[in-house]
């Protein structure tokens, strides 16, 4: 009878040391998968926090979660394949600032340099100094949010102009039928301001200052990134998703750089 009891008693203390073994190493599979992520989510904000400090944009105006989100989009294009090997260029957009603003910005994301920070009008059934309703249905002459990639050059009524390609189906998938480019406009500049007191407003697309429309133009054409932001909670977009930008960091924690998608 004793000799029973003792081998029963074994045997529970044996399988509770093994489960208690077990639950520990699960929990260091899973304390070791939560790590790594929050590890590639921490490389991924320095890295962004390091192009946001190098290139000296917020003196320039541009709000650090802005930004971070135009690169995470950046990142996700550039993961899905939808860039040319050699496309550093970002351009950002903010519609939450004034039009009398400069509230447009180029920046190399290689050489972290601020390549032009400038005014930039918005779509005439948006607002008036404020960018505050967005779409993208035709003849709404709104402006719309998202990320878009830089297409062809091309002469139009407005002379030299730059297509854009809408990536986010609902909120800029029209721009092509929209005729949504980049153009010069007398419109859009110091001189307007003093006029006006604003800038003017657009049918819809993001017009910049003759005097500068040549050098933005050659700058961004030919798959860059150009991403507009502005103040609606409908926008969603799969490119501000931080899975594939945290796996691919995760895979290789050592360091992050863009030069390396």
């Amino acid at each position: 009878m004793r000799k029973h009891f003792w081998c029963v008693t074994f045997a529970v203390l044996f399988l509770s040391a093994t489960i208690i073994s077990w639950r520990s190493a699960g929990a260091n599979k899973s304390d070791g998968k939560v790590n790594s992520t929050l590890n590639a989510k921490e490389l991924f904000n320095q890295y962004v926090n390091s192009l946001y400090q190098a290139a000296s944009l917020q003196q320039s105006g541009l709000a650090f979660d802005v930004f971070e989100k135009a690169v995470t989009g950046y990142t996700n294009l550039k993961l899905a394949h939808k860039l040319p090997e050699n496309s550093a260029v970002l351009t950002v957009v903010d519609f939450n600032k004034s039009s009398r603003e400069k509230r447009m910005w180029i920046i190399d994301l290689l050489s972290k340099q601020l390549l032009l920070n400038t005014w930039v009008a918005h779509g005439s059934g948006s607002g008036e100094e404020m960018a505050n309703r967005f779409s993208d249905r035709n003849d709404s002459h709104q402006s719309s949010l998202g990320f878009y990639l830089t297409d062809d050059v091309y002469i139009g009524k407005h002379g030299r102009s730059l297509r854009l390609d809408g990536m986010d189906p609902g909120f800029n998938g029209n721009a092509r039928m929209r005729d949504i480019v980049i153009h010069a406009a007398s419109y859009v500049g110091q001189d307007a301001i003093d006029r006006k007191g604003q800038l003017g407003r657009s049918f819809g697309c993001p017009a910049v200052s003759p005097k500068v429309a040549n050098q933005v133009i050659n700058t961004i054409a030919g798959k860059t990134v150009f991403f507009i932001n502005g103040n609606d909670d409908r926008y969603t977009s799969k490119y501000l998703d931080e899975t594939a930008p945290l796996n691919f960091i995760a895979a290789d924690t050592t360091a992050f750089d863009l030069a390396k998608l």
